[in-house]
């Protein structure tokens, strides 16, 4: 049975430079998507439907709130062998340095897989957006005697170049692999893909980073320190030396890598046929229970393409291709457009917004009459009243205490107070 053969390893990603400045105090999986969920979460829900239920999580940088996050969530019945651990980078006599890699974060944890038995590994990323069925590809790799099987994406030609290709033959096997290849490389790198991908120009093999390892051949191939990364060691070294299976899938998948990548995806959400779907019964995506009222609308607000999480209080204020996260506090006038609020982690009580109004403190929450154009608003952030902060193309990149600007979208830090009146 899969759910006992197999054991699934998160990867936390490394310090996730290019999703700052939401990767400063938390890591890139503790990153909050959809206004309510982490994005650790999409791995853990494919996983739990997939009943495949015991599950490792490896981090090292700013791991303290993922780990609240895991520990208030996932909770499994105490006669079942079913959970969700969190495996820290450590310092220990046999591995004296933090985690060089991919593959080296597997090796440096390899004691605590082999204390469990499991016949496949099934390695996923943590920054990733995407339902799968892991059933669907552990059968594959078990009907194709594989050695090794990795997922992957029928992609374009422009988005081929941002990717490692893989070559197919006839029978699904990757016979050859190249990183990022250059545009003029790729007619020599098409493989047999479906009818439907074919009529979308897709006829390149995308890897997804996601993949079954046999478990002895995990073990023999993390025998060798010298190799640190599943990319671009262990599976181009793998490919005419084993049997690499390639698993396609066709569905949405988004690789959650920068700041532009992680708007688009959320607000991506609130298209009324979403590639994302949150509401699908057989694909749940799972997150920690909070007792949160339902959110309030008062006064003359409209809504359009936009998606409203738990416990809001939302005054008089339109908001359009917006999500709206837990707890958000809006005020009246304000306009909210191609925005993604993070909301609030608590809520304040009367007493402190009446004392806070009469001595010009603000609020947590966004204040009356703003405008907030092209923006992500981290959580927990006070933005007075009349801010203008208006996104867009004609911004440059810059970084500075309050906000950080990429590709054009405006970045409003963690916790930060924006004063009346102020404008991007």
């Amino acid at each position: 049975m899969i759910i006992k053969s197999t054991l699934a390893i998160i990867l936390g990603g490394g310090q996730g430079s290019r999703l700052a400045p939401l990767t400063e105090s938390r890591s890139k999986p503790a990153v909050p998507i959809a206004g309510k969920y982490r994005l650790v979460d999409i791995p853990i829900s494919n996983c739990i439907n997939s009943d495949i239920k015991r599950m490792f999580v490896l981090t090292q940088f700013n791991s303290a709130s993922l780990n609240q996050h895991i520990k208030n969530t996932y909770h499994f019945s105490h006669f079942s062998q079913a959970f969700v651990d969190i495996l820290a980078a450590e310092q220990t006599p046999e591995n004296p340095t933090w985690f060089q890699g991919t593959a080296d974060a597997v090796r440096q944890c390899m004691t605590h897989f082999l204390n469990h038995e499991f016949e496949y590994a099934l390695i996923l990323s943590g920054d990733q957006l995407y339902h799968m069925d892991f059933n669907e590809m552990i059968d594959a790799h078990q009907k194709n005697g594989a050695d090794i099987s990795i997922a992957t994406l029928p992609v374009t030609a422009k988005e081929a170049t941002e990717f490692g290709i893989l070559k197919t033959d006839e029978n699904n096997f990757i016979s050859s692999f190249i990183e990022k290849p250059a545009a003029d490389l790729l007619p020599d790198w098409t493989s047999e893909v479906s009818d439907e991908m074919k009529n979308e120009g897709r006829n390149y093999l995308a890897s997804m980073g996601i993949y079954i390892f046999n478990r002895q051949l995990l073990i023999d191939l993390m025998k060798n320190p010298d190799t640190k990364d599943f990319g671009k060691e262990i599976i181009p070294q793998a490919i005419g030396n084993k049997k690499v299976l390639s698993y396609q899938y066709e569905g949405y998948w988004t690789d959650i890598g920068n700041i532009d990548s992680f708007f688009e995806a959320n607000l991506g959400l609130t298209d009324e046929i979403p590639k994302f779907n949150l509401f699908d019964n057989s694909c749940k995506i799972y997150t920690r229970a909070r007792v949160l009222p339902p959110s309030k609308i008062t006064g003359e607000s409209s809504f359009d393409k936009s998606i409203i999480a738990e416990g809001c209080i939302i005054d008089s204020s339109k908001i359009e291709h917006t999500v709206v996260g837990i707890r958000s506090r809006i005020g009246k006038n304000s306009y909210i457009r191609n925005t993604y609020l993070m909301g609030n982690d608590f809520y304040q009580n009367l007493d402190e917004i009446s004392h806070n109004l009469q001595n010009n403190i603000i609020n947590i929450g966004i204040g009356e009459n703003c405008y907030i154009n092209n923006t992500i608003v981290d959580k927990n952030c006070r933005i007075g009243n009349n801010v203008k902060l208006n996104g867009g193309k004609h911004l440059e990149d810059q970084n500075t205490e309050l906000y950080t600007i990429k590709d054009g979208i405006i970045v409003v830090k963690k916790g930060v107070t924006i004063p009346d009146g102020f404008e991007v």
